[in-house]
């Protein structure tokens, strides 16, 4: 899962270079095309003995998978890698705070809260586009986190995984086709397309799918927190993009929030179980 969250947050910053040619939106439709193409050619995955569950787990990954990578490439576009990350990760975090209405969980919320401030404060690059964008990419990554879980345990292998991204990329490819003249005019954009499409399809979701297969979800979440460090540290590190000690403030209370959220919830799990 560590492995997953670099790789994607990697290729997100490799992808920006593409905004110049083409829209954020084209952008996320061709990743999704050409690496459901890629994983299709690695699993050939036998769909005909499928299940109604298999099919279903399918849908659900691929349509949530799409709708997130949608938002989270508009907001890119618009602000810094790791504010959006921050603000796209309050949506599990939030799925998982709310679901044991405690008050040490609102406590947890309202820390999230404050990490959000120091995100937003004047001068960090945010605005309001970006930030609605990526919290409708947080909607989307809630619903992700579910759907990978059930396409983990109905399916085997990777084939459940080129199924889903096949499914976002059928949803996604109107977009996809619209660019196919400015794809012909720029031949270097394709070929980065198609590494970010490998990065983050084919070894970004798959290491994240093999991970939620053998992690406990409590775990999982935990892991899924170091998400906007590592975007923090790719943004800066690749992008140039300036960290803050505001920024620090900011990403390390919605970690810190989601950790003691789910060790709460690990502890209920335990106790329920006993």
């Amino acid at each position: 899962m560590l492995l997953g969250a670099t790789v994607i947050q990697w290729s997100a910053a490799l992808v920006t270079g593409v905004f110049g040619v083409l829209s954020p939106s084209a952008t996320s439709a061709w990743r999704f095309l050409l690496g459901a193409i890629v994983l299709l050619l690695l699993t050939r995955p036998n769909v005909a003995r499928w299940s109604r569950r298999e099919w279903t787990g399918a849908l659900a990954l691929g349509l949530s998978v799409a709708f997130m990578n949608q938002c989270f490439y508009q907001a890119i576009a618009r602000i810094p890698l790791g504010g959006a990350v921050a603000i796209e990760f309050l949506g599990p975090f939030f799925v998982a705070a709310l679901g044991k209405r405690s008050t040490r969980h609102f406590v947890f919320v309202a820390l999230a809260g404050i990490g959000v401030i120091a995100l937003a404060r004047p001068g960090s690059g945010l605005n309001t586009l970006g930030v609605l964008f990526a919290a409708g990419s947080g909607l989307g990554w809630a619903a992700y986190v579910f759907a990978s879980h059930r396409v983990g345990d109905v399916t085997s292998g990777f084939g459940g995984l080129a199924v889903s991204m096949s499914i976002a990329a059928l949803v996604t490819l109107p977009l996809s086709l619209g660019s196919l003249n400015l794809l012909r005019q720029h031949p270097n954009t394709l070929a980065r397309l198609l590494i970010v499409a490998i990065m983050s399809i084919v070894i970004g979701f798959g290491a994240e799918l093999q991970g939620l297969r053998r992690v406990p979800p409590a775990i999982a979440a935990v892991l899924l927190a170091t998400d906007p460090a590592v975007a923090f540290f790719i943004g800066w590190l690749l992008l140039g993009q300036h960290v803050h000690v505001f920024d620090y403030l900011g990403v390390s209370c919605v970690m810190l929030a989601s950790i003691g959220v789910t060790r709460d919830t690990a502890v209920g799990a335990g106790e329920l179980a006993q």
